[in-house]
């Protein structure tokens, strides 16, 4: 009986967690990681957020996801936001959102895609 309630609990705690939305604007705060890929033989600058689980605006919601993507990769456009992100790796940081989707495509490593961002908070 005691870990049946035990089970019940540590389930509704997740589920409280994921139901925490993540929407443009807000500001996603966890362990920014750098990652290895390449894109047409080219070596890419790839960086992620570690968080914890966050919903995401309709339709994606969860990402079909039991709790919510954890991971959010991070989509650099210039050498500019590369290069800033990279004095940053293995810290805690605060990223403000702006376009943010589910990672269907092929090559997308993270559970989440955030393709326009800011950095607010530096540690």
């Amino acid at each position: 009986m005691l870990a049946m309630a035990t089970a019940f609990v540590a389930g509704a705690a997740s589920e409280a967690v994921a139901q925490k939305a993540l929407r443009s604007g807000d500001v996603l705060t966890g362990q920014l990681n750098a990652m290895r890929s390449r894109a047409k033989g080219k070596r890419v600058a790839t960086f992620q957020v570690a968080s914890e689980p966050r919903r995401l605006p309709a339709p994606g919601g969860l990402c079909n996801l039991e709790t919510g993507p954890q991971t959010f990769q991070l989509v650099t456009t210039t050498e500019a936001q590369a290069a800033q992100l990279k004095g940053l790796i293995g810290k805690q940081v605060s990223i403000k959102v702006g376009e943010l989707a589910c990672a269907e495509a092929a090559g997308e490593i993270s559970e989440a895609v955030v393709r326009s961002w800011s950095v607010v908070a530096r540690p």
